[in-house]
């Protein structure tokens, strides 16, 4: 051999290794990156020098990774060369990007795009595709799209119950100031239920007369407004009891005017009526905000259940008023606070009797406060849900396959594809008509359709009988009304996925720095099936690297 050629195989050999160890390196802070991108961390520290006690997590994994594996402590961080020690921000950006109407901590108005489709199975799927940094909200005046029903209700609840529930909210505030203050309400609960227990006013077994606490209310949660109040209710007697112990206190004097303040309003008939009122409508609706927060429902269902709280709130407005009263003043009489008379004259607290209306109890309470506050909700609920009464909506409800197809109108169903006029030519309405009707006739027919719930299941089960083949513009139909989601549950958890991601430490996480963290901390089943060597070779093809594979 030549010393040329010598020297060419020297060179060589040097090269693969150079390679290999440029893999190894990668590889291993691919790893790392999975790692911390998954479970939503940060990268960085706030101080990533070699002496440093804490570099952030991803040096501090990366160095973890090395003690414990010697093939890559042998190639990365100090053995590497410091120009390719592929640890730097940038690097770190450029790998997660190979994976490939809400403010932020940032103060930025964005919005999440999200894809929502049937699948070949039947099944809707929704995929997260990013999120958009947005100067206005304003939709497309093209696009079909009804508002999410779940968000609707929350706006119908905010209004009454941020105006019934302040004080709640205030004592709430005020008893769990502390760690020390909520020990101190659930020892007093635990004291009350081992006293009811002895008298026999509560009841021993299995799973009964467990802790509880009392929690925040959430603004975007309405179920934990019903938690709340329900809490209160219960320990009631509890919380009293930590009011006067921190109105009386005479070493601390930190919201000691506040608690006795709150203390005085929470003993009276008026707060007593209030909290039983509130807890009786948002259980009303309790059942109607949990199923909106599903990601699979559909529009018929979710107009029956409006209408389900409309009627339950009429009828409560008709009949309920004497059992709440019942309910109020035993209640009242447990807590040792005074029971109204409903035939004496009517004086609101802080105001002179001279001044006030001439009314009596029974007039303000059941006209003034009981009707005005459910005709103010049902008042909210008919204006914040005018969709159910839009013809897109009626038009679909038509395909529900509920009741042996009860609510099929070929009327109807035609005049939704005639909305949809990019989808469905004139010769393919006329040929519609015709196949709506066998359709219809054929699906009733076969028990395999007889005892579906919703247009979901209608979608999964043509396609599990071929019968989408069969009624290829029907099913186009379903399709597109299964595009229209009547809950944005995804959407939402998007926004609470990037309080995890773009926290208050981490708020100066560009755009697309966000997009490439979100998508792949939400889509993990996606981001679980690739392997990492797609992503080794979209990351030297973004750019020409110093290291070679």
């Amino acid at each position: 051999m030549t010393e040329k050629q010598q020297i060419q195989n020297i060179v060589l050999k040097k090269n693969i290794g150079d390679r290999i160890r440029y893999r190894t390196r990668l590889t291993a802070s691919v790893d790392c990156i999975r790692f911390l991108i998954r479970q939503g961390l940060a990268f960085r520290g706030h101080d990533e020098s070699e002496d440093s006690t804490n570099q952030g997590n991803f040096l501090e994994l990366l160095n973890f990774l090395a003690d414990h594996n010697e093939e890559v402590r042998v190639v990365a961080l100090k053995n590497a060369l410091e120009n390719l020690r592929l640890t730097s921000p940038k690097i770190q950006k450029d790998i997660v990007n190979a994976f490939d109407e809400s403010r932020d901590v940032s103060i930025k108005e964005q919005m999440v795009v999200m894809f929502r489709y049937v699948n070949k199975k039947g099944y809707v799927i929704e995929s997260f595709i990013g999120i958009e940094h947005v100067a206005n909200t304003t939709a497309n005046e093209c696009a079909f799209f009804v508002h999410c029903f779940a968000h609707q209700l929350q706006l119908a609840l905010m209004g009454v119950a941020k105006k019934h529930g302040l004080i709640v909210s205030n004592v709430v505030n005020i008893v769990g100031a502390s760690s020390k203050r909520r020990d101190i309400l659930r020892e007093k609960q635990a004291l009350k239920v081992i006293e009811a227990l002895k008298s026999g006013e509560l009841s021993s077994g299995k799973g009964l007369n467990q802790e509880i606490g009392i929690k925040r209310p959430c603004d975007t949660r309405w179920g934990t407004h019903f938690g709340t109040l329900v809490s209160f209710i219960t320990m009631f007697l509890s919380i009293v009891d930590v009011l006067e112990k921190i109105a009386n206190d005479r070493l601390n004097s930190e919201q000691k005017h506040e608690a006795s303040i709150m203390l005085r309003l929470v003993q009276t008939y008026d707060f007593v009526f209030s909290l039983h009122l509130m807890k009786t409508i948002l259980g009303i609706m309790n059942e109607l905000s949990q199923v909106l927060q599903k990601d699979d429902q559909d529009i018929v269902n979710a107009m029956d259940l409006v209408k389900v709280c409309k009627q339950q709130l009429q009828m409560m407005r008709d009949t309920g008023w004497n059992s709440l009263v019942d309910a109020v003043s035993d209640f009242c009489v447990g807590q040792n606070i005074d029971v109204l008379n409903m035939e004496n004259m009517y004086c609101a607290q802080g105001k002179s009797r001279r001044k006030a209306p001439k009314l009596t109890n029974m007039h303000y309470y059941h006209v003034d406060f009981f009707n005005a506050v459910i005709d103010l909700q049902l008042q909210e609920l008919n204006s914040r849900f005018n969709e159910a009464n839009t013809e897109l909506l009626l038009c679909l409800a038509c395909l529900s396959p509920n009741n042996s197809f009860s609510a099929f109108d070929k009327r109807k169903l035609i005049r939704l594809a005639q909305l949809y006029s990019y989808d469905f030519s004139t010769a393919d309405l006329r040929v519609l008509e015709n196949q709506l009707q066998t359709y219809v006739d054929d699906l009733r027919s076969n028990d395999k359709f007889s005892e579906l719930k919703g247009i979901a299941d209608l979608a999964k089960r043509l396609v599990e009988t071929r019968k989408y083949v069969v009624y290829p513009l029907v099913y186009l139909l379903i399709k597109l009304a299964l595009t229209l989601p009547v809950a944005t549950a995804s959407v939402e958890r998007v926004f609470s996925a990037m309080n995890i991601v773009k926290n208050q430490m981490r708020n100066k996480m560009g755009d697309q720095w966000l997009n490439d963290c979100l998508t792949v901390y939400l889509e993990k089943d996606v981001f679980n099936a690739i392997d990492n060597e797609p992503i080794i070779q979209r990351f030297q093809n973004m750019k020409t690297r110093r290291g070679q594979l």
